[in-house]
């Protein structure tokens, strides 16, 4: 049995997510449809973890086993992209040692997430309006308290099945890119929901709704009730996947996802 490392990017608007859902389609399932054509056998993915409903991903990983040896080409990336929609597109396939992980052995993922000034039909897709000018300055300011805390209780979607809320954040940051804002974190792992629940509470931090010592406020509650509402998923990109150095060598990192819009 060979396990490989399978190297994506997709468009989520028209999937349930990243993982198998049962009441609709997800990228994950059209991903194992598509692999058991060229592998001519059922093959199962396992990716590096879970986008939700709209979420869009400029870079994904996930692992599969299968028979077949001869997986690893420039043909059988052709096939697959030809079985595939539009909205997924396969960069690389790779072999790799039977324990390797595209989840477990990933060390850090980078979200980030969209926000254009204006209305442009060319984006309504890939990032959320907001006409109103917030206080980045601000923003960074509570972002940086985020380096102080591992239990993002607060962020996280009620009911999920984790054993932990615990989470380090390496990277939290505001840029205003004049004709949109972008906002960048990275940490080791991530709960469900929690970016987009981590922008909506620092956005009312920049529009003077929480002051800075009611963000950490909002943290130590560990209630999602204590935060502010989560943004729309179409602003948000999974951009980068961090593994070691031994797993890392066979990937690369275009951006074939939208040319209107380079994440």
């Amino acid at each position: 049995m060979q396990r490989y490392f399978i190297q994506l990017s997709y468009d989520g608007t028209a999937y349930h997510g990243w993982q198998i859902q049962p009441n609709g389609i997800s990228v994950q399932q059209t991903l194992e449809k598509a692999l058991s054509v060229v592998a001519r056998e059922d093959v199962s993915v396992t990716g590096a973890g879970r986008t939700d409903t709209g979420v869009h991903a400029s870079f994904f990983v996930a692992h599969f086993d299968t028979e077949n040896q001869s997986l690893d080409n420039e043909k059988i990336i052709h096939n697959l992209n030809s079985l595939l929609p539009y909205d997924i597109d396969i960069q690389n396939i790779f072999k790799v040692y039977p324990e390797a992980h595209a989840r477990f052995d990933a060390i850090s993922r980078t979200y980030k997430y969209y926000i254009v000034k204006t209305k442009d039909p060319f984006l309504r897709h890939y990032a959320a309006k907001e006409a109103r000018v917030p206080d980045l300055e601000k923003m960074n300011e509570a972002a940086k308290l985020l380096f102080n805390y591992i239990d993002f209780t607060s962020f996280s979607k009620l009911g999920t099945d984790v054993k932990t809320n615990n989470c380090k954040i390496e990277l939290a940051q505001w840029v205003d890119e004049g004709n949109r804002y972008v906002f960048t974190i990275r940490a080791d792992r991530f709960l469900r929901n929690m970016v987009r629940a981590i922008v909506g509470t620092l956005l009312e931090v920049g529009f003077g709704k929480y002051k800075i010592e009611d963000f950490c406020g909002v943290i130590e509650a560990k209630d999602r009730r204590a935060a502010g509402v989560s943004v729309p998923a179409k602003g948000l990109f999974l951009v980068d996947i961090g593994y070691p150095e031994a797993l890392s060598l066979g990937l690369i990192k275009p951006s074939r996802i939208n040319p209107l819009f380079q994440v």
